[in-house]
């Protein structure tokens, strides 16, 4: 678990330090290739965020199904080599069509959030799984903390840092800097990786091997992959994670949308570096729940109980957003707050809710998480299109059709994943004494 977490984590790192500048960095290629329409520009954030989403969805099932035959450390080795090779691409991008290509390769090779939760799957008893998965939180709370900090401090480095920098190469590659940041710590967690992180799934536990099927067992792996939602109970865990990541995902992009639009529009006019600090406040919070207070918590309450409450603070969190006023800035904390705790709630009971049914129905656990990351991914392709959509049509109008529409639809959604969790009837409910949490 010692050294899963710390791959998690520096791969974690990398990945969020892109967090405050990506929208910076498209709303300047999109300017220059001249798309200067406020809702036409921001539009193309969205599209940047959702296609990272979109290969995911594609290939994420399929990488959590080849883990079940070849192993989890050679597909989390190869997440990692595509990291490296593809932050580089994005931050050398000089056009819409590269950055976009460069995400969609990046995120077609990195199923490791999927392989990860498997990994703990296999190594642990049922009363150890909430708490490892709060683990898993805590590397990524920590990435989110320190990444877009890092991401903020490392951006146009001819401006901020000088010296070195100070030359025409940094001036017309702002960005590269925090890319290459972040492809040195995919390096470095492939190392950690490659030395020292054992392989969780003996080869009696393993599944068909890929070369025994041909096509025809890719054209299996699909349809095992759809029959997930046909099981019951865990098809309607999937269906609560996909909206709830539905929802959550809308801010991705406009989050950092809204705190840099100027004052005059309605915005705080913030940098990259506000942005980081913002993001290290949610980060910081992630880790203190997932990391201290999750286990804690969960023998208190009962997953299914914080799972709820994590929904409703995270609805509360991202609808409040655009209400936050340019005079009193420091109000965002709270929304920031609802958003960092109930995220922090939600993600590891919900992975130990579905761990645990899915142990318990004899289902193949890198499957049913690579389904889970599979549907995840079609949500977090949906919800930033569907923000950036409704952006682009109201971040110029009035009345009730306003920026503030995207982040309102959100928090419908989250109530729509609240309702939901009221028809589950799951099997760490059924007893008194919970068999994940109590020894």
């Amino acid at each position: 678990m010692t050294v899963l977490f710390l791959v998690v984590l520096v791969d974690m790192l990398g990945f969020t330090i892109v967090i405050p500048f990506l929208t910076y960095f498209i709303q300047d290629l999109a300017s220059g290739q001249g798309i200067n329409d406020v809702g036409s520009r921001d539009f193309w954030v969205g599209v940047v965020i959702a296609v990272y989403s979109l290969a995911q969805f594609l290939f994420t099932p399929i990488l959590g199904s080849i883990s079940d035959r070849l192993g989890r450390r050679p597909v989390i080795m190869f997440g990692l080599v595509s990291n490296s090779i593809f932050f580089i691409v994005f931050g050398l991008s000089n056009s819409l069509e590269m950055a976009i290509a460069a995400r969609f390769l990046s995120g077609a090779g990195n199923g490791n959030i999927a392989v990860a939760r498997a990994y703990i799957g296999d190594i642990s008893t049922y009363d150890l799984i909430p708490r490892r998965m709060g683990m898993l939180g805590a590397a990524f709370g920590l990435g989110f903390m320190i990444g877009p900090f890092i991401g903020g401090l490392l951006s146009d480095p001819a401006a901020s840092i000088g010296g070195y920098f100070d030359s025409a190469f940094w001036r017309n590659n702002e960005y590269l800097l925090p890319c290459m940041f972040s492809s040195l710590l995919s390096l470095i967690s492939l190392a950690l990786a490659f030395f020292w992180l054992e392989e969780s799934l003996d080869k009696d536990s393993r599944a068909e091997t890929v070369s025994d099927g041909s096509l025809d067992k890719l054209s299996e792996t699909f349809s095992n992959i759809f029959g997930v939602l046909k099981i019951p109970v865990i098809s309607t865990l999937v269906l609560v994670n996909f909206l709830f990541l539905m929802a959550f995902s809308m801010m991705h992009g406009t989050f950092i949308l809204f705190t840099a639009m100027s004052v005059d529009s309605g915005g705080l006019g913030w940098s990259e570096m506000e942005n980081g600090w913002i993001f290290a406040f949610i980060g910081l919070l992630g880790v203190i729940i997932q990391g201290g207070l999750i286990g804690p918590l969960t023998d208190r309450f009962g997953m299914s109980k914080l799972m709820m409450i994590g929904t409703v603070l995270c609805g509360f969190g991202i609808a409040s957003l655009p209400y936050v006023p340019p005079d009193a800035s420091w109000l965002i904390l709270g929304s920031s707050a609802g958003l960092a705790i109930g995220n922090g709630l939600f993600s590891p009971t919900h992975s130990s809710l579905l761990t645990f049914e899915a142990n318990k129905g004899g289902h193949e656990l890198g499957l049913v998480m690579g389904a889970q990351e599979g549907y995840g991914a079609l949500a977090r392709i949906l919800g930033p299109l569907l923000a950036a959509y409704l952006w682009s049509i109201t971040v110029e109008g009035d009345g009730i059709w306003t920026f503030h529409t995207c982040f309102r639809v959100a928090g419908l959604i989250f109530i729509l994943a609240a309702a939901l969790q009221l028809t589950l009837k799951l099997e760490v409910d059924k007893d008194d004494e919970n068999p994940i949490i109590q020894n």
